[in-house]
């Protein structure tokens, strides 16, 4: 434990026994730990966000909110490692992905060897839970501690209840109608895979069933995500916008996230509203 303090990296089952998690309101268990800028109340706010429906089937889950979480030992002689790196690397044990090391204080040599979040496996205490370790440091503001937090839980929540039938409805006739756009780039890759055009006699595309389930999972996750951001923080959709693929069209994006908001209603304090905004003539 000396050691790990002395040089600011521990193994994230040591930070995992060294924690007491807290249980929101909700039932999501959370905690902080290190150096990581936050705010108890602005992470509070974020957490308590997520629809008790929703934290209902995240039982095993524990977020960990972390200064950074590391990939693997750098490469010997790999750039960036230098010297600084190599004894606390050296002086840690490493077991894959199961004990990924966690950085308690920030650096910016750390931070080049860092990921969003880490997926821990815990025994002991915690026996059973699932850890996730998400990067406070790495992660800009607010804004992307948030969305990251909730595209985890997002995908944890469909792993566990899977996906609604109204929305996969919804989410494939936009797809067939061809609107524009979508909320991820996975979304936008497994759609366009989804409709194989063939050269058919008829001219229709025809349906790779592997990529449409890929497809709606993905339009799924993004849209929970999404609505649950818009329940913590005031955010314009164009924030969401990545270079390599076009957003979804705003109409098509509000009919999901009203379906989303009908299915798992906002806690108390929370509250959802879509507003759009006129354009300057």
């Amino acid at each position: 434990m000396a050691k790990g303090v002395q040089t600011g990296l521990m193994q994230a089952t040591e930070i995992a026994r060294q924690s007491d998690l807290r249980q929101s309101s909700n039932g999501v268990r959370y905690t902080a730990f290190g150096e990581n800028n936050l705010e108890s109340a602005a992470l509070d706010r974020i957490v308590q966000a997520v629809p008790a429906s929703i934290a209902a089937s995240l039982g095993r889950k524990a977020y960990y909110f972390v200064p950074l979480a590391l990939i693997e030992r750098p490469s010997v002689g790999a750039e960036g490692a230098g010297e600084a790196l190599a004894e606390p690397f050296a002086s840690s044990v490493l077991h894959g992905d199961e004990d990924p090391l966690i950085a308690t204080t920030y650096t910016a040599e750390l931070s080049d060897r860092a990921i969003c979040h880490r997926n821990v496996r815990l025994t002991g205490k915690d026996d059973g839970v699932d850890g996730v370790f998400i990067s406070t440091r790495l992660l800009a503001d607010r804004f992307a501690l948030a969305f990251e937090f909730f595209i985890n839980v997002g995908h944890a929540f469909v792993d566990v209840a899977g996906i609604p039938e109204s929305f996969s409805e919804l989410a494939w006739k936009q797809a067939l109608a061809d609107v524009r756009g979508e909320t991820s780039l996975d979304a936008w890759e497994s759609r366009g895979l989804a409709l194989v055009k063939d050269g058919r006699e008829d001219g229709k595309p025809h349906v790779d069933e592997k990529a449409r389930n890929e497809f709606i999972e993905a339009a799924f996750s993004d849209a929970v995500a999404i609505y649950q951001l818009s329940l913590a923080i005031d955010f314009d959709y164009a924030e969401l916008r990545e270079r390599d693929y076009p957003l979804l069209a705003p109409q098509a994006l509000a009919d999901r996230l009203r379906l989303v908001a009908r299915l798992f209603p906002p806690n108390a304090g929370y509250e959802f509203a879509v507003r759009y905004r006129r354009r300057n003539t």
